[in-house]
């Protein structure tokens, strides 16, 4: 039985004479968490920009819940269930905790932005934002501006805006940039606590939290995917120790 909830087929996209996707097929199953790793400039980003709508291909098929979804926008996709961070932090810096939040259930329900309407809206909106906040740890922080956050702290509140959308499908780009040891800790076990319960696309660089976190991971290296397998699989891989690894994990 086919438990794929996302397929890809023969993606490629290209800039001028850089072909930045080359003949891309991926399969991510519902449920798991599959990361994508490989050096600067292998294409991570535009694949995940792809993936998530941000960029149309050149050529090949995006199939997500068994649609085509290829020519789909990125608004199109995120009400059909796709949710993306950032590699830059992106939240609105002067709104509280909650209020970014809260924007993004509004959003997801396909309301309008006029935020500030009548009381009843406003409960409407407060009370799943505030649930989401208690979530991903930042319950104590909801009255805060978001640039008056850790840098920590605004990357668990993309998170936070992320699954008020009600996502099936998450696109984490890097979810630990820029963090200490700490935070990335704290944001390696709140991803963990998403694990089965959403389907997760991790881009990450740092090799702990990625074979800490995923189920399967895909090597992409100029453009292709040179491997797929589980974290043990790919660590022990000839080629993709040569390719990307190298010293970085021991064998």
């Amino acid at each position: 039985m086919n438990n794929n909830l996302l397929e890809v087929r023969g993606l490629t996209k290209s800039f001028g004479a850089l072909l930045a996707s080359d003949d891309i097929d991926l399969e991510v199953r519902e449920g798991e968490t599959h990361a994508i790793i490989g050096p600067n400039g292998a294409g991570k980003t535009t694949l995940i920009s792809q993936l998530a709508g941000n960029l149309l291909p050149d050529r090949g098929r995006v199939r997500f819940a068994g649609e085509d979804i290829t020519a789909l926008s990125a608004p199109a996709r995120s009400h059909r269930g796709f949710a993306r961070s950032f590699q830059i932090t992106s939240i609105y810096r002067d709104f509280t905790a909650l209020e970014n939040v809260m924007l993004a259930v509004q959003a997801h329900a396909g309301s309008s932005f006029r935020f500030w309407g009548s009381a009843r809206a406003e409960r409407a909106l407060q009370e799943p934002a505030r649930r989401v906040l208690e979530e991903v740890g930042l319950g104590a922080r909801t009255g805060l501006p978001g640039g008056n956050l850790a840098h920590g702290e605004q990357r668990q509140l993309e998170v936070a805006m992320a699954l008020a959308t009600r996502p099936r499908l998450m696109l984490l780009d890097e979810p630990v940039a820029g963090m200490g040891a700490e935070e990335t800790q704290r944001m390696v076990g709140l991803i963990s606590t998403l694990k089965g319960g959403k389907t997760i696309i991790l881009v990450e660089h740092d090799m702990d939290a990625v074979f800490s976190l995923a189920d399967r991971v895909s090597v992409l290296v100029y453009g292709r995917i040179v491997a797929t397998g589980t974290p043990e699989e790919i660590r022990t891989n000839a080629e993709v120790r040569r390719a990307y690894l190298g010293d970085e994990v021991a064998a």
